[in-house]
């Protein structure tokens, strides 16, 4: 799609018209931001509107950018007018600098090249290969917890570690177990350096030994360390490690096999960065959809009862397998409604290439813009009771009367998630196994979270657990 310069319409508002808070006198909205950016931008749409220009830091040093929040606006910086809107953002930029040019961040030829290359691991097919492994998983989990003295478990490690677990054994073809306290470790220090260096005004070059880009440095010498190892591992099994679906094509063995065709070559930095944005993004994302489903379930034992009823009703006391991903529907809508309420990318960041209107304001070409489903998904326009848990609202018909963006926790568009079916398959699958097994009751009621890369717990979700006798024998 051409890139084309926009020439206001009559009755359309210039750049500076478009509303928004005024912040502190020298500092405008940056301490609100640091404080807690998610409710700064809920406000900000509340107060203001749908499209809102926000300014953070010092004059002389004031970083300027727009929020949009209509569903119709989303689609078009997403979706119908995406080439207008690129990774350019300065979040992008820490996150490629942090993590390397992976399929996350990458643009243009790369982005094209690397998707192609991975894009044989998500087909549907090959998706639904992966069940038997991600119930396994869940299954070692659930025996886990039936062995354990305490009763009661924050639900927050809990399913970083299964999702962890899970994406290393289907897309490497390892074993995570040694992975998981190097990214436990790691990856909170490397993601709260990324999001505080996007959003300062000056940044401190990466190469001055203060503190925290040692502390930073550190982390990510170890993480790098880390998927050289996991690479080194893949490389002297091959041959003998096989994939889910028996054709032996995991993620590595595709980027190896790379060279043979007229994608070129990766060579090991490229490599290792595809690994490392897999690992973070393959899981994180994932557990943040389970942990948080559990979590509301827990809190709303009669929801709970109801995917349960669905789950003993469909799968008796057999495995699931991808078949059943139609076959719970409450519980698919149970985790859609998870998902509207504790989307794991709350935020989403691009920067405007031409000038384009949105929702009649004017966003002039430069300009950093962002989305947010964590607003989208609140706004009471578009979810009567937006707080409330009701999985009710991802019954499909009402889902047919929806604005196709008012609910986006894929992204959307040309850059969607390209493991949106995978995350589904693996979270509905891992949920059936450990709601068969166990009730859960809150213990904690509410869980504060944060927006990093991706959403961040910063308390516990802590559930007791009940074993259902005779479950799942």
């Amino acid at each position: 799609m051409p890139v084309t310069e926009f020439h206001p319409q009559p009755g359309s508002a210039p750049e500076h018209a478009i509303p928004g808070p005024a912040g502190l006198p020298v500092l405008g909205s940056m301490l609100d931001l640091r404080r807690d950016s998610l409710s700064t931008f809920l406000g900000a749409q509340r107060a203001h509107g749908d499209v809102v220009r926000l300014e953070a830091g010092p004059p002389g040093l004031r970083s300027v950018f727009h929020a949009v929040f209509a569903p119709e606006g989303v689609q078009q910086i997403l979706a119908s007018q995406a080439a207008n809107f690129r990774k350019d953002h300065p979040l992008y930029e820490e996150v490629r600098q942090a993590f390397g040019n992976g399929l996350l961040t990458s643009q243009d030829a790369d982005y094209l090249r690397q998707r192609r290359l991975v894009q044989p691991l998500f087909t549907k097919r090959r998706v639904d290969g992966y069940a038997s492994a991600v119930t396994t998983e869940a299954a070692t989990l659930a025996d886990r917890w039936r062995t354990a003295d305490d009763t009661t478990v924050d639900l927050v490690p809990e399913m970083n570690r299964l999702a962890l677990r899970t994406v290393s054994r289907i897309l490497f073809g390892l074993d995570a177990e040694a992975a998981v306290d190097t990214i436990h470790r790691c990856a909170p220090v490397i993601n709260a350096y990324v999001v505080r260096r996007a959003y300062v005004p000056v940044k401190i070059p990466r190469e001055w030994p203060t503190p925290g880009n040692l502390r930073a440095r550190a982390a990510t010498d170890e993480m790098n360390a880390l998927c050289d190892r996991i690479v080194g591992d893949r490389r002297a099994a091959r041959g003998t490690a096989r994939d889910a679906d028996g054709e032996g094509e995991d993620l590595l063995s595709l980027l190896a096999a790379a060279g043979n065709d007229e994608d070129g070559s990766l060579d090991a930095t490229e490599v290792r960065e595809q690994v490392l944005i897999f690992l973070l993004a393959g899981h994180e994302t994932t557990a943040t959809s389970l942990a948080f489903t559990l979590h509301l379930l827990a809190r709303h034992p009669e929801e709970q009862t109801r995917v349960r009823d669905e789950i003993d009703r469909v799968l008796a006391h057999r495995t699931p397998t991808a078949a059943d991903l139609d076959r719970l529907p409450y519980l698919t809508q149970a985790l859609k409604e998870s998902m509207r309420l504790y989307p794991a990318a709350p935020v989403i960041s691009r920067r405007a290439v031409a000038a384009t209107e949105i929702g009649g304001f004017r966003i002039p070409a430069g300009a950093d813009v962002v989305v947010a489903p964590w607003v989208t998904h609140r706004n009471p326009d578009l979810w009567a009771d937006p707080e409330r848990f009701d999985p009710r609202r991802f019954a499909p018909e009402r889902e047919a009367e929806r604005h196709r963006y008012a609910w986006f926790p894929f992204g959307g568009g040309p850059r969607a998630c390209i493991g949106q079916h995978f995350s589904m398959l693996e979270s509905v699958l891992a949920l059936a196994v450990l709601l068969r097994a166990y009730e859960l009751e809150a213990v904690d009621e509410e869980v504060p979270v944060s927006a990093g890369i991706t959403l961040q717990a910063t308390g516990p979700a802590r559930v007791r657990l009940r074993p259902r006798t005779g479950a799942g024998e």
